[in-house]
This record gives C-alpha cells, sequence and structure tokens, in this order.
C-alpha cells in the first residue's frame, strides 16, 4: 500500500544505511560512512561471500577460525583461494588464541575470518583477547572479516568489536544483520561494512549477483532498530534463562558443556558414551525425534561434540531433556 516494492539503491536505502551507522557508533564504537562504507545485503551470507570475492586473489590462504559456519571455508574456495582452519578449543573456551593464529601464518596468508560470538561454540572474545590478534595482524599486514552476526546475544558483558581497535579500523570488514537478534531470518536483510576501497570491490560483486537487498527486508530493518530495541533486549534475557537451563541439564545428562558467553547454541561433549557425534544425533534423531547436528561438519575441532540450539521454548527445552535421557539410558 506504500508502494516499497521496487528496486533500492545497490547499496541499501539511505535510510536504512543511516540507521545502520548511527546503531553500529552508538552501539559498539564502530563508526561508519553510511554513503561509502556500508552495503545492506541479502543476509550476512552473501555479505560474507562477497567479502571473500573481493579480497581474496587465487592461491591466497585464508584462515578460518573453526568450528564455524559452514559456508567460509567453501566461499574461499569458489574465490580461488585455499582455506586453512585453525582450532579453538575447548579448553580456551573456543576462544582464537594468538598462538594458534600465529602457527598458522604464512607468506601466503591474506586474511582471517573470524564468527564471535561464535556458531556453534557460543564462543566470545573478549577485548584483550581481540589485542591480542589485532597485533599479528597488523605485523604481517592482514585482513579480518568479522561475522558479528550474534554480537546483540552477548551474556554476561557487551559485545566487543574488533573494528573499534584504531589499528585494525581500515583492515577490518564487519559484516552484522537482523537474522539473529532481531528474529528476521526470513526477511534476508545483512550488511557489509568496510573501508571505502574494499566496500567498492564488494558492491561491483553485490550489484551484479544480487541488485539491492529485498526492499521490505530493508522497511523491515529499519523499523527493528527504529522501535525493536525493547522487544530485542526481552528476548536476549529469555535466551539467558533457556541457555542456563539446557546447560544443566545437559551436565546433568553425564554430557560435559561449558558455558556458552554468546549466541543461541549448546556444545556439548558426547566423548563419555563412547559414541561418535554423528553416531549419537542420527541415533537420537531416529530413535527420539531430537535434531541436533554432529560438531564434526563445523569444522575438526568439533569433533565429539554436538550443536544443541536453544532458538525454542523452555518447554521443548525440557522435551528434548528427557529424550536425550531415555535415549542415553537405553545405551547404559
Amino acid at each position: 500500500e506504500q508502494g516499497s516494492t521496487a528496486y533500492t539503491s545497490n547499496k541499501g536505502t539511505p535510510r536504512l544505511r543511516g540507521a545502520i551507522s548511527h546503531y553500529l557508533d552508538s552501539r559498539f564504537g564502530t563508526p561508519y560512512d553510511p554513503e561509502e562504507e556500508i552495503i545492506v545485503t541479502c543476509g550476512v551470507s552473501e555479505a560474507a561471500d562477497i567479502a571473500i570475492r573481493a579480497v581474496v586473489d587465487p592461491g591466497d590462504e585464508v584462515l578460518v577460525a573453526e568450528p564455524c559456519y559452514v559456508s567460509y571455508t567453501p566461499c574461499v574456495s569458489l574465490a580461488g583461494g585455499t582455506p586453512v582452519t585453525i582450532p579453538c578449543r575447548a579448553e580456551d573456551e573456543f576462544r582464537l588464541t594468538a598462538d594458534a593464529l600465529a602457527e598458522s601464518i604464512t607468506p601466503r596468508t591474506k586474511a582471517l575470518i573470524t564468527n564471535f560470538p561464535n556458531n556453534p561454540t557460543g564462543g566470545v572474545m573478549q577485548e584483550a583477547d581481540w589485542r591480542a590478534v589485532a597485533d599479528l595482524l597488523v605485523d604481517h599486514d592482514l585482513l579480518l572479516i568479522s561475522d558479528e552476526v550474534y554480537a546483540e546475544l552477548t551474556y554476561g558483558g557487551n559485545h566487543f568489536s574488533p573494528a573499534s581497535i584504531p589499528e585494525l579500523r581500515e583492515r577490518t570488514i564487519t559484516l552484522n544483520g537482523f537474522s539473529k537478534a532481531f528474529a528476521m531470518t526470513g526477511w534476508r536483510i545483512g550488511y557489509l561494512c568496510a573501508p571505502p576501497e574494499i566496500a567498492a570491490a564488494a558492491l561491483k560483486i553485490h550489484q551484479y549477483v544480487a541488485l539491492c537487498a529485498p526492499v521490505m527486508g530493508q522497511v523491515a530493518a529499519y523499523e527493528a532498530l527504529r522501535a525493536g530495541e525493547a522487544e530485542k533486549d526481552a528476548m536476549v534475557r529469555e535466551y539467558r534463562l533457556r541457555r542456563n537451563l539446557i546447560v544443566d541439564g545437559l551436565n546433568k545428562l553425564g554430557l560435559s558443556c561449558h558455558l556458552p558467553r554468546g549466541a543461541f547454541y549448546a556444545f556439548p561433549s558426547v566423548e563419555s558414551t563412547g559414541m561418535t557425534d554423528t553416531e549419537f544425533a542420527e541415533g537420537l534423531l531416529h530413535e527420539q525425534h531430537v535434531a541436533v547436528v554432529p560438531g564434526s561438519v563445523l569444522g575438526p575441532s568439533g569433533t565429539g561434540h554436538l550443536r544443541c540450539a536453544y532458538a525454542v521454548s523452555r518447554d521443548d527445552l525440557k522435551e528434548a531433556l528427557a529424550r536425550i535421557k531415555v535415549f542415553l539410558d537405553s545405551r547404559a
């Protein structure tokens, strides 16, 4: 009825880009020019794809902190690069350590891809963690592609954005969107923020493969930033309660699970059961109709773990825990 059904600027509507700029500056201390440094994309998945294609040349090595979202390494390969995974381990609360990063850098390394708060582990990086990583990125002249789509889903503290470190500002591509904190998965609205030269290269790819993000989604995203903060904050409080419920329940069942500091996933170990993560996940699905993701599909460091999303009601989580108990008891 209001006529918001046409194409927009390739970059996204000026109103939404302005709102994103204000949001990032006020919330995370990362100011971006809405005209030259922000591109609205078809979800964060597209933002990651065009960011990688904009900076990776054939033969470049791209470091990927894992366990991680499944699209990063294929996108690097499709761009002609060579993905090199860096383990983030349970004993480090699934953070990326400077030592692990240093061991993986070679003369061919071009960039590092990270996702914190992390899918699937719920791991987060504090300012001190990022500053140790920043020293290495600067020393080796590396780019950082930082997927921060779970930034608002941080518990017990505020999200720290690496682009707020002055020496990282000009070498960081920040990815974010509306799918998680604002529960807008189907609207497909993400965004890429980068220095003008990188943003311009990414825009060339975006305008040919997507033209523009859906205008209806852009209108909704602007409204989310304008008037959705209270609902978002209430949802974060609810996620924290769900996190506590499922982590406590999994530990009581003998499935060792660290306390995730962000996102909406628990990542328990199944080592105590004698089953592989795939055997556990497939058996649980077929016998008890509870769906979890084997950690091994999310990176070598995920082997022996399960990704358990708590983006469902507390009643559903209680039922899932009860069914997991039945599954475990049947194998005792």
